[in-house]
């Protein structure tokens, strides 16, 4: 007996439909293609439980011929393509003729669809494969597809499928994409019975993504047009202080097809590079259109990526584009200019604010106050070894906004206000002050009782670097790295209970798959200080920890919300745990930033009173010890 025969044509069925619907989102997908193809300029897409149990594509295009609708549903059968030359430069979104074919073979389908010149409508019924009824109906020109039980006659492929409204959000994020790249075309999208979109179909692309993600990601996008070989780049690209945490938020169409190209997402990138902070990215919708014949557009079964004949040109016309539009926009790069040797006036630097005005009291003078410099005072070279002695005394936050200036090259005795005792038990529950670092303040006749050890500060290296000095010892601390530490550590032990309310909500708008990650993990995100809910597509946040300002919220909940997306181990492990880090690294000073002496020495003091801390909550050090010893051996001094 042979060991190879050929498959019977209902199995080969099912193995082909299973290359092109993969879920609920492919079948709309390849529908709604269709539509296009047909000169449709209004769709309209429903959805019933994540698609499974009903989906309904209707159009008002060209509409299909009586005698061609069961052909329409027969494998590889095409109106789009008449020989091998044809596959050279492909025009219409579909062309392989699978896409009908392959949807009937796994589902109940219902077609409904006249042309201009017919006087009836036809309606189909196909299931599984095999033909079911053809005969007369009313109905307006155009098609109207009707999917129903997806997979019901393939059992193992359900259990693949995801919950219904992960699925749901899948088919959004189709619609949406297909509607960026038509803006010509007014789409309508149903979910469960409810309207989720309706673009305008007035052929403006602004006016799309207006409609598809928000007044707010609309307006902080700048125009792109710009033309190089041959290749034509438009669309819009968002301002280099709007830079996301994930590339969701990136949408590519060649030649009005939605693909994922890493040539392009390269030079877009590549234009950003050093205009944007590191670990952040561009959002953009950009329409790329070249010749037909120098992009293969039949390499994936989904369409959704593309070969280009010579990808330099592509490269460049995309990366030229997206310069251009940010110099039109006077975006210059970032330059270093030499700071004064004596500032003009103080400068004011946050370390710990939020919105509320008990945030905005914070910091027990030692965050968010002007510390001015005597005008005589010596440069901090000068006044080495010119200085008179001074008797270390114990100078509380208050005293500090009352002298005016902080000895910070000399030895000083700072109390121990960020240490857990007893005696903050007796203060009243109200936040009267806070420390630099968010803890609260002893008063002045608890600070002599809680001396710490004396150090002497020194000074900061490279803006990032606190230097300071005890008896035997050089300290050099991250003070980034520090701070953050300290403010994650507040975190877990204060929880919601160290929240404040927005006088306004914030609405953020997230990309489809931030918000379909984000929004099981509402409550996670409430446990961690946040008061948020669920805003139809978006999120709406009414309360933030206390050390975050309500600048920090839309981006710190999109950042959150693409770490979930992401999957990462490290996230999914301990979600809130992440939150926490992911709250403590935007509340904390940032390397490069122009800190006060009071504000390092609040942290070094911090640090060295506390051995536990010695790591940021990514693992990176925060302090280095270099003793006397080693500093005199490296001199000869001793051996």
């Amino acid at each position: 007996m042979a060991n190879i025969h050929v498959l019977d044509r209902h199995t080969a069925e099912l193995i082909a439909a299973g290359e092109v619907v993969e879920r609920p989102s492919s079948v709309v997908k390849e529908l709604i293609e269709n539509s296009i193809d047909a000169g449709a300029s209004s769709v309209c897409v429903e959805i019933e439980n994540g698609g499974v149990s009903l989906i309904k594509v209707s159009d008002n295009g060209s509409g299909i011929l009586r005698e061609d609708v069961p052909t329409a549903f027969m494998r590889h059968a095409t109106s789009k393509l008449h020989g091998s030359d044809d596959l050279d430069s492909i025009g219409t979104l579909g062309f392989r003729g699978e896409a009908l074919a392959s949807v009937c073979a796994v589902a109940r389908v219902e077609l409904l669809t006249r042309t201009a010149g017919e006087m009836a409508g036809t309606r189909y019924l196909i299931e599984g494969g095999e033909e079911i009824l053809i005969e007369d109906a009313a109905c307006p020109q155009g098609t109207t597809i009707i999917v129903r039980d997806l997979f019901y006659n393939v059992p193992a492929r359900m259990k693949f499928l995801k919950k219904d409204v992960t699925e749901a959000n899948s088919v959004a994020a189709v619609v949406d994409c297909i509607a960026l790249s038509h803006p010509e075309v007014s789409f309508r999208l149903l979910r469960d019975g409810r309207e989720e979109l309706l673009t305008p179909g007035d052929g403006k692309l602004q006016s799309c993504i207006y409609t598809v993600f928000g007044r707010d990601f609309s307006a902080g996008m700048l125009p792109v047009d710009y033309s190089l070989h041959g290749i034509r780049v438009h669309g819009f690209v968002c301002k280099p202080s709007s830079g996301r945490a994930n590339r969701t938020m990136q949408h590519f169409f060649v030649n009005r097809r939605y693909v994922k190209t890493r040539t392009a997402m390269a030079a877009l990138e590549q234009a950003f590079k050093g205009l944007m902070m590191t670990g952040r990215f561009p959002s953009c919708v950009l329409h790329i259109e070249l010749p037909f014949e120098t992009v293969d557009v039949n390499v994936h079964p989904a369409k959704i990526e593309v070969r280009f004949i010579n990808e330099r040109p592509v490269f460049d016309a995309v990366y030229h584009a997206v310069k251009s539009a940010l110099q039109t926009d006077k975006v210059a790069v970032p330059m270093k200019i030499p700071a004064a040797k004596e500032p003009e006036a103080p400068v004011q630097t946050r370390l710990n604010l939020g919105t509320a005005p008990t945030a905005r009291a914070a910091a027990a003078g030692l965050a968010e106050r002007n510390i001015p410099e005597p005008p005589a005072k010596p440069s901090f070279r000068q006044a080495q070894g010119q200085t008179d002695s001074f008797k270390p005394a114990a100078v509380s936050g208050a005293l500090l906004r009352d002298r005016g200036e902080i000895p910070y090259n000399r030895p000083v005795n700072i109390p121990d206000i960020f240490c857990d005792t007893d005696e903050t038990e007796d203060r009243p529950k109200e936040r009267e002050t806070t420390g630099a670092i968010g803890q609260a303040a002893p008063k002045p006749d608890e600070a002599a009782e809680t001396q710490a050890p004396q150090i002497t500060y020194i000074g900061e290296a490279f803006s990032t670097y606190i230097i300071v000095q005890t008896q035997d010892s050089l300290f050099l601390i991250d003070k980034h790295a520090a701070h953050e530490r300290i403010l994650y550590e507040e975190l877990i032990s204060s929880g919601y209970n160290d929240a404040q309310m927005l006088l306004e909500p914030v609405s953020v708008p997230l990309s489809r798959e931030e918000y379909a990650a984000l929004l099981p993990e509402l409550e996670t995100l409430n446990k961690a200080g946040f008061e948020a809910e669920d805003f139809g597509g978006s999120v709406l946040v009414r309360a933030l920890p206390m050390m975050l300002d309500s600048e920090d919220a839309a981006s710190l909940i999109q950042e959150i919300a693409g770490g979930f997306a992401s999957g990462r181990r490290e996230i999914t492990a301990d979600k809130l745990d992440w939150i926490y880090h992911s709250s403590a690294c935007r509340a904390a000073v940032k390397a490069g930033d122009i800190s006060k002496p009071a504000e390092l020495m609040a942290i070094a003091q911090r640090v060295l009173q506390n051995r536990d801390i010695r790591t940021c909550p990514h693992g990176r050090p925060v302090c280095f010890e270099l003793t006397r010893h080693e500093i005199e051996k490296q001199f000869g001094r001793t051996k």
